[in-house]
């Protein structure tokens, strides 16, 4: 894949827009962020519920952004949690479009729930106002599938909707109905248990299956680390470069600790304007792992995806990035 000179990068960026960036992009705290860019340019950010340093409690927070480096707050999906489950948080959102409704995917879930389960809300604008559905999309009870959280919403071009989901007990994909709001098949499962947190980005013909392993919160010591397989089916087989299934022990390592940043992982994928895939990510600074309420503290952070052989590759393969970087391109 070209590189993006300093020069183009400048021609491209438009006024107000950055022309460098150094992680993290988002503080103290954005966990399993999902990105979305709207019509009129501008990147929307979901994350996992946290109670920020400034004591409040954040359900579902939401940024935005002209550039993907400079965020601002504007609110929470919700003011409290929806009602039809009787106690969880609101973690890991997924948001896509569906004719012109932004559709929020969200897992609601305490940790060793034995029924966790993903909701949806919908909304006419990525700012809202939401509207849950009311009931959820499906519980582990209802799937079959243990510890049903970490949803990833797949529109098809003919408007084929699939979930796919699972966090540590295989991952997982089922069609959904045409308004989305329910399961209209049988899972496939399409990763084995060491992963969580998929997302899926189409390119080249390929299918390319992102998605982490290891320990997202256990402050300095957490083991995240992002993995990848393709495939040229949506349900897969996804193998690595050396032909491994992602079924049964494969996967090509995309991000991994390094000596400033641990635990990167739970990514989603933003293209800017010269066509340059970013991922956008959580990771810990092991200096600072904890925000005040004793919660690992998972600031944003984004790096550039270099495609090398059809396979992607942050940073030479260093980990999350440390220094200042160029921008994403934003006319």
């Amino acid at each position: 894949m070209r590189r993006v000179l300093i020069g183009t990068l400048l021609a491209l960026v438009g006024a107000g827009a950055a022309q460098t960036y150094t992680n993290p992009v988002i503080a103290p705290v954005a966990a399993d962020p999902a990105v979305i860019r709207d019509e009129d340019g501008t990147w929307y950010l979901y994350a996992t519920q946290d109670r920020w340093d400034d004591g409040v409690e954040h359900y579902i927070p939401t940024f935005r952004s002209r550039d993907l480096v400079s965020w601002e707050f504007v609110g929470d999906v919700f003011r409290s949690p929806p009602s039809w489950k009787r106690q969880g948080f609101l973690w890991a959102p997924d948001v896509s479009v569906v004719d012109g409704v932004y559709h929020l995917y969200y897992s609601y879930s305490t940790w060793g729930d034995p029924n966790p389960c993903i909701g949806l809300a919908r909304a006419p604008s990525p700012t809202g106002p939401w509207e849950d559905l009311g009931r959820p999309v499906f519980c582990s009870e209802d799937i079959g599938v243990r510890n049903s959280i970490d949803p990833f919403h797949h529109v098809a071009a003919d408007g084929t909707r699939t979930l796919i989901w699972g966090s540590f007990n295989g991952i997982h994909a089922v069609a959904l109905s045409p308004d989305g709001t329910e399961p209209a098949g049988e899972p496939v499962r399409i990763a084995d248990t060491r992963f969580e947190a998929a997302y899926v980005i189409e390119r080249d013909g390929y299918y390319y299956l992102l998605v982490s392993s290891g320990s997202c919160c256990e402050g300095a010591s957490s083991s995240y680390a992002t993995w990848v397989g393709r495939s040229e089916s949506l349900l897969g087989p996804y193998v690595d470069d050396l032909g491994r299934s992602l079924r049964a022990g494969g996967g090509r390592l995309v991000l991994y600790r390094n000596d400033v940043w641990v635990g990167p992982g739970h990514v989603s994928v933003a293209r800017d304007d010269a066509g340059d895939d970013w991922l956008v990510y959580h990771a810990i600074d092991p200096s600072r792992p904890h925000l005040r309420s004793g919660a690992t503290r998972r600031p944003a952070l984004i790096d550039r995806i270099e495609w090398v052989d059809g396979w992607p590759v942050v940073n030479g393969g260093e980990g999350p990035s440390a220094d200042e970087r160029p921008a994403p391109a934003v006319r």
